[in-house]
């Protein structure tokens, strides 16, 4: 896989000038122009990308998925993600690319907080729709990005990092509130997950595919990860994960209570390859091991 591992290559294969600074840069999309090569086909960046973007058109692939471009405002890659696109059907448009390296993060707070921000991992069709004000809010901390660029010093780095933060928090702030005006189509998202955890666990695939994974859900659903367990805390308090835990621990506690069956038969009914490791979970969740539930409760 091809790596684009500086912001200087970066910038050359967009048709621009050697950046100001060689670990960050804010990019005019409308100034850039994509250079034929075949590392489009297929690519990683090794630095974090955001997208703030308008008439933008074209395709992206992650993985085995197709997404629009053009979709939301604003989005957000995180370094090794693989990559797509489409030269032939891709237009940039207006508005900046924030590209900063790992590397520019070293020795600051934001070098451990930044793996909080779950948006990173959000797939291009998930971005951020803003209003007119907060593009406004996100393009004036761009600008103070670009500008502070333009003179290298010992506070260059302080004074960017502090600005690519507040930026990181807008975000955030941004993102929830998406989550939550959205209550129409995030209640359908939510009824659909609901939905696939009952006919998952009321059928016979947990013994035939094993346990059921966040990925496996966030993938059915069409949705990524990350997106599908922050849309879930918002809304319920918990993520992806733990309601997975929940419905299994039910499952558990229905099974020990109403059937004979053995604990490995449940478990492996579940699908846990080892029937150790359900009773280790069930006990985590109930302080109670499977059996001394089943005195307690069993019929």
């Amino acid at each position: 896989m091809n790596a684009i591992t500086s912001v200087s290559a970066f910038h050359l294969l967009l048709s621009l000038p050697e950046p100001r600074h060689p670990l960050v840069s804010v990019i005019n999309l409308s100034q850039s122009i994509f250079l034929e090569d075949d590392i489009w086909k297929g690519f990683v960046n090794r630095f974090y990308c955001v997208a703030l973007k308008k008439d933008a058109k074209g395709k992206i692939r992650y993985g085995q998925q197709h997404y629009d471009y053009d979709k939301g405002v604003l989005s957000f890659t995180a370094p090794n993600q693989v990559q797509y696109l489409d030269l032939h059907n891709m237009e940039c448009g207006s508005g900046y690319l924030l590209i900063f390296h790992p590397d520019f993060l070293l020795k600051h707070p934001l070098a451990n907080t930044i793996s909080g921000y779950g948006f990173f991992s959000y797939a291009v069709n998930e971005a951020l729709h803003l209003s007119a004000e907060e593009e406004e809010d996100l393009i004036e901390i761009l600008q103070k990005i670009d500008k502070e660029c333009q003179h290298i010093d010992r506070h260059t780095q302080e004074i960017i990092l502090s600005q690519i933060d507040l930026l990181l928090n807008y975000s955030n702030r941004f993102y929830e509130r998406q989550f939550i005006t959205r209550k129409n189509s995030n209640h359908q998202l939510l009824a659909k997950f609901e939905h696939f955890l009952n006919d998952y666990f009321d059928s016979d695939q947990p013994s035939e595919k094993g346990l059921l994974t966040v990925q496996h859900i966030a993938t059915a659903m069409n949705l990524s990860s990350n997106y599908l367990s922050d849309l879930l805390r918002i809304h319920t308090g918990q993520n992806t994960q733990q309601h997975i835990h929940e419905k299994l621990i039910s499952k558990a506690k229905e099974k020990l209570s109403a059937t004979s069956l053995s604990v490995s038969e449940i478990a492996y009914e579940l699908g846990f390859e080892h029937s150790q490791s359900f009773s280790t979970l069930f006990k985590k969740k109930t302080n109670m091991a499977p059996l001394e539930f089943r005195a307690v409760f069993g019929g």
